[in-house]
């Protein structure tokens, strides 16, 4: 029996694209995420936004806020809320590690991509220090020494 490729509109993943850039990432934790079937169904159609989102602790559980998972096209009276609070479902373990590093302060917890494994949407949430403007600036400007070398290596061969 041959293997099938991966359909690539099945595998669909949703990145953060402001997180590199405004975070120095530190530490990564894989969690689930408590969705309804719609939230789902725009998920795996790509209709999702993360860059504005953010991680909260409240009670002792840990909340994605401000994602974005648009309305389900085919959905009814019954769809969801656009920008509702969803629950990340973490071991109680890693929430500890969180909940210490977020109370030492300095550190946020961002969403890095929103992806499915097999039938399930996973969340990849790091705990991240902000970025100064000068920070901002150092990473442009080694990007921009990195391009000119390997510009001039092509350019070489």
């Amino acid at each position: 029996m041959c293997a099938q490729s991966p359909d690539p509109e099945r595998y669909t993943e949703i990145r953060n694209a402001k997180a590199r850039r405004d975070y120095f990432i530190e530490e990564k934790f894989e969690a689930g995420l408590a969705l309804r079937g719609t939230e789902v169904k725009s998920v795996r159609n790509g209709r999702a936004q993360i860059n504005d989102a953010f991680g909260r602790l409240e009670k002792g559980e840990v909340w994605l806020c401000n994602a974005h998972i648009d309305l389900y096209e085919y959905g009814t009276d019954n769809n969801h809320e656009v920008r509702r609070q969803r629950k990340l479902l973490l071991h109680r373990h890693q929430i500890r590690k969180i909940a210490q590093a977020m109370e030492a302060g300095g550190r946020a917890l961002v969403p890095l991509r929103l992806y499915f494994k097999d039938a399930l949407v996973k969340v990849e949430v790091a705990l991240g220090t902000g970025k100064k403007q000068f920070d901002k600036r150092e990473d442009l400007k080694q990007r921009a020494q990195m391009r000119d070398a390997d510009r001039a290596l092509r350019f070489r061969r």
